[in-house]
């Protein structure tokens, strides 16, 4: 596969730690950067080292931030009322980009996993509790993914808020918009029909 280089060989077992990355899409990227775009690999591991270097998280919301507190959290504009919780980075710019939602965030890095090793206080569940009992929270926001993970997840932080007097709503899951009954999988379609609403 490295046509005889160990070098080549290392980057292209290095590009394997992306995600979705197999052997021969890792082929292909490290054949392609050396072929075609020297250049753009340069700026590529600069990049990378840098922001490996720089980027850490945000003392308050735990999401990726250069400084000590990020520019959401230290935005006075945005509501300080509302706290959206959300397992990743990845799921806060996703409803950033999504939503019109103006609030402050809150990231586990993870969801409840004992296997894993990821309990209550990997999470920050410890911080997040020391915030939402600082009575400037009236609103947490529950963003975690609709996976068994995700919904143990939930419950657990609805019982932080409730202990903490805090009211705690959950993302709705159910239909996507423009979908059909038919082609939905069982589980979405139950758990839709189960939370269904009244028309007012």
């Amino acid at each position: 596969m490295s046509a005889g280089s160990p070098l080549l060989a290392e980057l292209i077992e290095a590009l394997r730690c992306l995600p979705g990355v197999g052997a021969k899409t890792a082929q292909r990227m490290a054949f392609h950067v050396l072929e075609r775009d020297r250049a753009g690999a340069r700026r590529l591991a600069e990049r990378l080292a840098a922001a490996v270097e720089r980027i850490g998280n945000c003392r308050r919301c735990r999401g990726f931030s250069e400084s000590e507190i990020c520019s959401v959290c230290a935005n006075v504009s945005r509501d300080a009322g509302l706290l959206c919780v959300v397992e990743s980075p990845v799921d806060q710019s996703a409803v950033e980009t999504a939503t019109g939602y103006r609030g402050l965030y809150f990231v586990l890095l993870g969801r409840l996993s004992p296997l894993d090793g990821l309990g209550p206080r990997e999470l920050g569940l410890d911080l997040l509790t020391e915030r939402l009992r600082s009575g400037e929270i009236r609103e947490l926001i529950v963003a975690t993914n609709p996976t068994v993970e995700g919904e143990a997840t939930a419950h657990l932080l609805s019982q932080i808020a409730r202990d903490a007097g805090v009211r705690a709503t959950r993302l709705a899951h159910g239909v996507p918009l423009g979908g059909e009954l038919e082609f939905i999988d069982r589980g979405t379609l139950a758990h839709a029909f189960g939370s269904r609403q009244t028309l007012t």
